[in-house]
């Protein structure tokens, strides 16, 4: 659909927005003829692309289920597809023209394959489209423009309608004094609420035990895993994360006994799809009277684990109930009143939901963005009725959603379900990823990760994305989808080619064309014979076994890298050949077993994104302060890998001149030298220094004994973090003046700065940041 069309063009105009690549082209075109003209036609292709992408806009959403209209759509993303590849590859042999003084003729001739493709596209559209298709997009032209503001976060209990009843039995169960009552069950079909309700119960109750844990568990699971996160939950260990990791179940069980043996005990399994788990688990807290277990699920035999007076199984809302819980997402009157001339139609809509709180919760969410106009809402009912009539109520409802998002929030929406089931994401990586992606539109005044903020705000108001909870100043820290809205997600990438998520897969058996890449690991040892030569994106989350001989092949035949995202994998070793990437924007590599970073990582020229947070890393590669465009290093790890508290992280070891990174936005953490120790006041004391950096964490520099910050210092910082600064024995000069602090720590200090801060009635002064700590 369109999403594809729009990085395309997006592509297009970085290519031609590149003054230096195209410089050196132009100067080589004097020579070579078939060069001369290169511009003109990069500037046609995007013209063409535009014009493709304003045609798929006015599609009525009514024809997209005809096949006429997909394969034309079809040929129409192939095309967009072409076009990005042609257009890496462009900007690829710039750089080689610029380093070894020539460009391969290929990029000319792709450059004319590319218009004979467009001509084709063309011709197609005017014999198998009939007018009356291009009709303005209904939804579309229906809507408003996008709001953040006063957008709900987490469930709030004026939002849970018509359960009650379920709140207070579920309370009381907790409570009982019954040996054969730990276990209790909430089950239903999928979109009633099951983990709404319990989350409800287990954030009010949870502070009544003495140990509390929320795991969860979905369709693929692995209980070694699930024991050791558990263990983590209900408190600290003294044991080391590769003791940890090393464990066996047995030995976790028994390590988890320990741990709650004497005390209460909460337990939550989340979406539990098969009994097997609970008897792989239930070792570890069988015989304790004082342990309750609840349990969310889908399957009747999973419910069954619990004694019949502890199973509560969700039917769907009455009609009066869904009416309500619909009012309260479509209107935001005092009172959540429906219009008098929207109560027909609203009445319908609702009827169409069959009472699920998640179908509800959608449609309503959608609706509460388009004016409170009768014609306006007949026209969403009549679409919703035409998806009706190919898909279920749920999926019906889920797609006519879809469809009424623009290029840029499809884009984000099906990149959060490449993310295993139930996976719980990040706001800040979250929003990194999409800037890598090319998914985020630039606008005035404001950030491209500002910008992204706003689609995650956007599709969390929309019901697409749950928050899971918030930071101390009340914005998203992480979210999830919802397994529904995860199927219907996946879908769609695999119908769009968008991308896949194999969970356990087996390489041979993935398409090769595919241009975004997920799994939870290899199912077996295939290396050489395999190549994704049009991969952009690389998730591979807690892999079990990913050998250097199968990263380094993945890197060898995927050219056009984009995302590397190997965040709590057992990899060990970067290969050397990841310098080759030049297109790539993202590295993750937080939780790995890394140990170091080869120096080929400094050819890494677009690089936006190096996170290597709590790896084994401990000193920083001197080239990479010549990754200019580098905006995000986070780089901590632990100095004792039995706690994971704020205290017991330390920086690593980074060269002097990592200041001179201009475009930097988040720096944390990195053990300063002397010399960057000085390096760094020096910046801070400049008008305008670090003029997009927001976030700055300062750790273990034992030669800095103050700091002073000039007027127009570090402009557009959120957060300053100053740790174990042991010589700091006054407050930082200036500090008042950064008015877009949101957090301040200054943690650990010189035994007298906490004296002088008071001496300075500095809390006053600082009125303005929501978060202090001292």
């Amino acid at each position: 659909m369109a999403e594809a069309v729009l990085l395309s063009v997006k592509k297009v105009g970085n290519v031609l927005a590149d003054e230096a690549a195209n410089a050196v082209i132009a100067k080589v075109s004097e020579k070579v003829t078939n060069l001369k003209e290169m511009p003109e036609k990069v500037e046609e292709i995007r013209k063409q692309l535009t014009i493709m992408n304003s045609v798929i806009l006015q599609i009525g959403t009514s024809y997209l289920t005809g096949i006429v209209v997909k394969n034309w759509i079809a040929e129409v993303r192939k095309l967009a597809y072409h076009v990005e590849d042609v257009m890496d590859k462009y900007s690829y042999h710039a750089i080689q023209l610029e380093e070894e003084g020539f460009l391969k003729n290929d990029i000319a001739e792709e450059v004319v394959k590319l218009e004979k493709q467009i001509q084709q596209v063309i011709k197609l559209k005017e014999q198998w489209l009939h007018p009356s298709q291009l009709n303005p997009n209904q939804l579309a032209e229906t809507g408003r423009p996008r709001s953040h503001d006063n957008f709900p976060y987490l469930v709030k209990d004026e939002d849970l309608v018509g359960i009650e009843d379920h709140k207070r039995l579920l309370a009381g169960w907790l409570y009982s004094d019954e040996p054969d009552r730990a276990v209790i069950t909430v089950s239903g079909i999928g979109g009633l609420g099951k983990t709404t309700l319990v989350t409800n119960v287990y954030e009010r109750e949870k502070v009544n035990f003495a140990a509390h844990a929320w795991i969860v568990v979905s369709q693929t699971y692995n209980v070694e895993a699930l024991l050791r996160k558990l263990l983590r939950k209900i408190g600290s260990t003294e044991l080391s994360l590769d003791s940890l990791n090393n464990m066996d179940a047995h030995d976790l069980k028994e390590e988890i006994k320990k741990k709650i043996e004497d005390s209460k005990c909460l337990i939550v399994l989340d979406d539990v799809w098969d009994k097997k788990v609970y008897f792989q688990m239930q070792d570890a807290f069988q015989n304790l009277q004082a342990t309750r277990v609840i349990i969310t699920t889908r399957e009747n035999d999973v419910a069954a684990l619990a004694t019949s007076t502890r199973r509560l199984n969700l039917q769907p809302l009455n009609g009066a109930d869904a009416f309500e819980l619909f009012c309260r997402r479509a209107f935001y009157n005092k009172g959540h009143k429906c219009p008098k001339e929207l109560e027909k139609v609203a009445n319908s809509i609702v009827d169409r939901c069959h009472g699920l709180p998640l179908a509800i919760v959608t449609i309503g969410s959608l609706l509460s963005s388009r004016p409170a106009a009768e014609f306006v809402w007949n026209k969403i009912y009549k679409q919703l009725r035409t998806e009706l009539a190919n898909n279920d109520h749920v999926r019906a409802i889920l797609n006519l959603s879809y469809h009424d998002l623009s290029g840029d929030l499809r884009n984000c929406f099906l990149y959060c379900s490449l993310f295993p089931e139930d996976y719980t994401m990040t706001r800040e990586s979250l929003l990194r990823l999409w800037v890598a992606e090319g998914f985020v539109l630039g606008k005035e005044k404001n950030t491209l990760e500002d910008v992204a903020e706003g689609n995650l705000m956007e599709l969390i108001h929309r019901n697409m994305l749950e928050v899971v909870d918030n930071d101390e100043i009340g914005r998203v820290n992480s979210c999830k989808m919802h397994d529904i809205v995860r199927v219907l997600a996946l879908s769609i990438a695999k119908e769009e080619r968008f991308g896949s998520a194999n969970d356990l897969g087996t390489m041979l058996l993935m398409d090769k064309e595919v241009r975004r890449l997920s799994t939870c690991g290899w199912s077996d040892d295939t290396v050489s014979t395999v190549k994704f030569m049009r991969l952009r994106t690389l998730i591979s989350l807690s892999t079990t076994s990913l050998p250097l001989e199968m990263l380094s092949s993945i890197l060898c035949g995927s050219s056009y890298l984009t995302v590397l995202e190997l965040q709590d994998s057992e990899i060990t070793e970067v290969p050397t050949s990841i310098g080759n990437m030049f297109n790539l924007r993202y590295i993750g590599l937080r939780r790995t077993k890394v140990k170091s970073l080869p120096e080929s990582i400094g050819k890494l020229s677009n690089l936006h994104t190096l996170d290597i947070k709590q790896t084994k890393i401990e000193k920083l590669p001197r080239s990479i302060v010549k990754i200019k465009k580098l905006r995000h290093l986070i780089a901590d790890r632990y100095v004792d890998e039995r706690q994971s508290d704020f205290r017991y992280f330390v920086g690593m070891h980074a060269p002097k001149e990592l200041s001179n990174l201009q475009e930097l936005q988040t720096l944390e953490t990195v053990e300063s030298s002397k010399d960057l120790a000085e390096q760094l006041k020096k910046l801070m004391q400049l008008r305008s220094s670090f003029p997009h950096l927001k976030t700055l964490v300062l750790k273990h520099m034992p030669n800095v004994n103050q700091l002073k910050i000039m007027d127009g210092a570090l402009p557009s910082i959120e957060g300053l973090y100053v740790v174990s600064l042991s010589k700091l024995d006054i407050v930082p000069e200036g500090i008042e003046s950064l008015r877009t602090l949101k957090k301040l720590w200054l943690l650990y200090l010189h035994r007298d700065f906490k004296t002088q801060w008071h001496k300075n009635r500095m809390h006053q002064k600082m009125q303005h940041v929501p978060e202090i700590r001292v």
